[in-house]
């Protein structure tokens, strides 16, 4: 069994550093809170992996991260950029510089090759890795001119994996990677995940109902009815590839 020791605790300045996050949405008469009082902070280089059953607002917590969505009311801050009330145009430079996302649906373009849709991130970005080159960093660099049509689930997962990593994202930001996979293609696509997290010490951040991914994190939360409820460190890491569910 490959198991990893587990770094020190993480010092030093935060990535992210998120205090008092609500969010409250009106549905008819009805008041919902996905978020009630999350204190936050992210550091560089972590693999952390946000645990919850639906409803309980991990994407929703994902989203103000990434500066798709704001709080009702707290405060987000990344590095030295404030995210709660930024313009528009800065939250767009925000996500195009520092951020990468990854969906439980790939979202490619079928009509591009596997190349030419990582190219449409790269031909944005101020400093880009060739699109070959994130390929290979998960596993593709033989299906470079293959449609995603002509790509299995898994293959369209890592290929959306390397459109997200092409640009050198600071944190890569994951919702629900693997649920649409069976689990050895979820084994294959967490391996990609872990790996740009070593080679490219990319903040990586993994929400999931899925209880035995928390293995390969260095940090877990748990998150329940909009509240960080428990948060701990694995003493070991796990290999995806030891990861049964």
């Amino acid at each position: 069994m490959s198991e990893r020791p587990q770094p020190p605790a993480a010092t030093g300045n935060p990535l992210f550093h998120a205090r008092g996050l609500t969010k409250t949405y009106r549905m008819g008469d009805v008041d919902v809170h996905a978020l009630q009082g999350v204190d936050l902070d992210l550091f560089p280089g972590e693999f952390v992996v946000i645990l919850g059953p639906s409803g309980s607002g991990k994407s929703t917590l994902l989203n103000i991260l990434g500066g798709l969505d704001a709080p009702t009311s707290g405060t987000v801050q990344f590095r030295e950029h404030r995210l709660v009330g930024a313009s528009e145009r800065e939250l767009t430079l925000y996500r195009r510089e520092h951020v990468g996302f990854v969906f439980q649906f790939y979202n490619l373009i079928p009509s591009l090759t596997a190349r030419e849709n990582v190219e449409l991130v790269t031909a944005i970005a101020e400093n880009p890795m060739p699109a070959d080159e994130a390929l290979r960093d998960v596993g593709l660099g033989e299906r470079l001119d293959h449609f995603p049509a002509q790509l299995s689930g898994g293959e369209q997962q890592r290929l959306a994996i390397a459109r997200a990593i092409a640009k050198r994202p600071d944190v890569l930001l994951c919702d629900e990677p693997t649920g649409a996979l069976d689990a050895e293609t979820g084994r294959v696509v967490l391996e990609a995940l872990t790996g740009v997290n070593a080679a490219l010490g990319t903040t990586t951040v993994v929400i999931t109902h899925n209880v035995a991914i928390a293995q390969i994190a260095d940090r877990v939360l748990r998150l329940r009815s909009g509240r960080i409820v428990e948060e701990t460190r694995n003493a070991v890491k796990r290999s995806p590839r030891d990861v049964e569910w």
